[in-house]
C-alpha cells in the first residue's frame, strides 16, 4: 500500500493489534497466581510504536490504560532497552499510578536493528506489594507506608530474569510465591505479545506495520475532533466531592472547567483542593487516564485506542493538588476512588452540553476491600484484595445496570468457589442492594450487600466513597443511596466508616452495602411521594 491509506487494510490492523493486546491478557490471566488477576481480571495490556505512542489496547481497565503511556515513557528514558529486556516499575511519582500496580515493558527488535521497532506492556494489580497493611492498599499518611516502590528497573535482561531482583521484591511482600508467579506471568504475557508482533511484522513487513500504527492514530484524532465539533461551544464547570480523604473526616472536592472550541477542548482542574494527609492523591497519570476514559466515551462509534484520541484536548492539572499530588504523598486510593470523583465530575461538566447522552453518576466508587493474616486451614500467610460493584446512573435513553462495575474500573468478581477455596473466608450473602438506585423517570442501578464471614483473625482495610452523600442524578432524577459499612460481631451490628482498618476476630461477619447509581428525568407523579417519603 502506497500514498492514502487504505480504510480496509486500516480495520484489518486494528482488529489484528487489538487481538494480540488480547491473546497478551489471556495469557497473562492463565498463567497467573493470584485470584486477582486469574478471577478478576485486573490487568491490561497495550502495543506502543517506536516513539512510545500507544497503537493499541486491549478492552482492559481503563484506569490502567490511559495512564500506561506514562509509564512506558518513563521506562525508555531511564533504561536503554536490549532484546530480551524486561522493565518493571510501579512508582508513582516515575510513571506508576499506585503501588500494587507493577508495569512491565519491554522493546522488540528487528535483525540488525539496534533499537526497538514497537514497544510492549502489560500492567497487573498485585495483591499484595508489603507496606503496612495486607493487600497493600492501607490507611496511609505517606507513600512509604504503602509497600515496596519499583523505579524503572529490569526483571529480565536479556532473556534470563533477574534473580537478585525477584527475591528483592519478595523480600518485602507478604505472598512471596505468589508474586513470583504473577510477575513471570507478566513476562509470559510480553514474550507473547513479541511473538505475534514478531510474525505480523515478518507477513507485512516493518514499514507497513508502522505506517498503519500512525494511521490508526491519526484516525482516532479525525473521530474525536469531529465528536468535539458536534458539541455546542462554550465553557461548562462541575464540582463534586470525595466523603473525606480518610484522615481528617472533610470532604474533598474537585473541581473542573471544559472548555469546548470547536475541533479542541481544554480540561482544567484549577480550583481543585491541595494533596491530603490520606491516600487518596492522584498523579496525573490516573487524571489523564480519567480524561481519556470520559472524551473517548463521547465518540459515537467504537474507537481503536491510540494516543490519537487525546491530541485535540489539553488537560490542565496544577501540581500539589489531590489531582497531580507530589511526594510523598499517600497515592493508594487515588487510582481508585478519585479517579471515579475525576470521572463524575467530568461527566456533571459534560451534561451540560450533550444532556441527552450523559448519564446520572454511577456508584462513584470502587468499595475496596483488602485483607490478610495466616491461614489457619493451609498453614501459610494470606492476602487477598478485590473491588465491589455498585449501581449505574441512569441515562436519558434507559435505566441504570444493576450489580456492575462502572467507569475507570472493568473488573470481574471472584467467584465464590474460587474466594472460598483459597482463603479462610466465607460468603455469607452476596445479593443485588434492592431499592437503591436513584428515582426518576429513568431508574438508577441497585447497588450489592456482600457479607464475608471469617473463619480466622483478619487484618481488614477498607477504601470506599460514596458513604456521606449518594451518586448524583441528572434531569430532575435523585440520588443513589449512599453505601454502608458494617461489621457483625455477636449479632450486633457496628457501623464502620467508609475509609477505615480494623482486625476481625473469627466468626465476625463484614457487610458491604454498595450505592446505587443516580435516576434520570423527574419520576412520574404516583411515584413522587414514594420517592421522597
Amino acid at each position: 500500500m502506497t500514498g492514502a491509506t487504505n480504510p480496509i487494510e486500516l480495520e484489518l490492523f486494528r482488529h489484528l493489534l487489538a487481538s494480540i493486546c488480547e491473546e497478551m491478557g489471556i495469557v497473562l490471566r492463565k498463567t497467573a497466581f493470584s485470584a486477582n488477576i486469574k478471577e478478576r481480571r485486573d490487568y491490561s495490556c497495550a502495543i506502543y510504536d517506536a516513539g512510545g505512542e500507544t497503537a493499541a489496547m486491549g478492552d482492559h481497565m481503563p484506569v490502567h490504560l490511559g495512564a500506561m503511556p506514562l509509564s512506558v515513557r518513563c521506562a525508555m528514558e531511564r533504561i536503554r532497552l536490549q532484546p530480551g529486556d524486561v522493565a518493571i516499575l510501579n512508582d508513582p511519582f516515575q510513571g506508576g499510578t499506585h503501588l500494587p500496580d507493577i508495569t512491565a515493558v519491554s522493546g522488540v527488535f528487528l535483525k540488525g536493528r539496534r533499537t526497538p521497532q514497537f514497544l510492549l506492556a502489560n500492567r497487573a494489580h498485585h495483591s499484595d506489594v508489603g507496606g503496612i497493611s495486607p493487600g497493600s492498599m492501607p490507611l496511609a499518611r505517606e507513600i512509604y507506608q504503602e509497600g515496596i516502590r519499583i523505579p524503572p528497573l529490569l526483571l529480565a535482561s536479556r532473556g534470563r530474569i533477574r534473580r537478585d531482583i525477584l527475591d528483592l521484591i519478595r523480600s518485602n511482600v507478604r505472598t512471596p510465591e505468589e508474586r513470583e508467579g504473577d510477575l513471570l506471568a507478566q513476562w509470559m504475557s510480553i514474550q507473547r505479545g513479541a511473538d505475534r508482533l514478531t510474525e505480523v511484522t515478518a507477513r507485512f513487513g516493518p514499514r507497513r506495520v508502522a505506517r498503519n500504527m500512525l494511521a490508526l492514530q491519526d484516525y482516532t484524532e479525525r473521530m474525536m475532533r469531529a465528536a468535539l465539533a458536534k458539541l455546542p461551544r462554550g465553557t461548562y464547570r462541575f464540582e463534586d466531592s470525595l466523603d473525606d480523604d480518610g484522615v481528617s473526616g472533610r470532604p474533598v472536592r474537585i473541581r473542573v472547567t471544559i472548555r469546548i472550541a470547536g475541533h479542541s477542548a481544554v480540561v482544567d482542574f484549577s480550583g481543585t483542593d491541595p494533596q491530603t494527609a490520606g491516600p487518596v492523591n492522584a498523579n496525573f497519570a490516573v487524571t489523564l487516564a480519567a480524561v481519556t476514559y470520559v472524551f473517548r466515551c463521547l465518540l459515537e462509534e467504537e474507537a481503536p485506542f491510540t494516543s490519537g484520541l487525546m491530541r485535540p484536548v489539553t488537560v490542565i492539572a496544577p501540581e500539589g493538588t489531590v489531582v497531580n499530588a507530589r511526594p510523598p504523598a499517600a497515592m493508594a486510593a487515588g487510582n481508585v476512588e478519585t479517579s471515579q470523583r475525576i470521572t463524575d465530575a467530568l461527566l456533571g461538566a459534560l451534561a451540560q452540553a450533550a444532556p441527552e447522552r450523559i448519564p446520572a453518576a454511577s456508584s462513584g466508587t470502587m468499595n475496596n476491600l483488602s485483607l490478610g493474616g495466616r491461614d489457619p486451614f493451609r498453614n501459610r500467610p494470606f492476602a487477598y484484595y478485590e473491588t465491589i460493584a455498585g449501581g449505574m446512573g441512569a441515562s436519558a435513553r434507559s435505566g441504570g445496570l444493576s450489580a456492575v462495575h462502572t467507569h475507570m474500573t472493568n473488573s470481574w468478581n471472584t467467584p465464590i468457589e474460587a474466594f472460598e477455596h483459597q482463603y479462610p473466608v466465607r460468603v455469607a450473602a452476596y445479593r443485588i442492594r434492592a431499592g437503591s438506585g436513584g428515582p426518576g423517570a429513568r431508574r438508577g442501578g441497585d447497588g450489592i450487600v456482600r457479607e464475608l464471614e471469617f473463619l480466622a483473625p483478619c487484618e481488614i482495610t477498607l477504601l470506599s466513597d460514596r458513604r456521606a452523600q449518594g451518586p448524583y442524578g441528572l434531569g430532575g432524577g435523585g440520588a443513589g443511596k449512599p453505601g454502608r459499612n458494617s461489621l457483625i460481631r455477636g449479632g450486633k451490628r457496628i457501623p464502620l466508616a467508609g475509609k477505615t482498618t480494623l482486625t476481625a476476630l473469627e466468626g465476625d461477619v463484614l457487610r458491604i452495602e454498595t450505592p446505587g447509581g443516580g435516576g434520570h428525568g423527574a419520576p412520574p407523579a404516583e411515584n413522587r411521594a414514594l420517592a421522597l417519603s
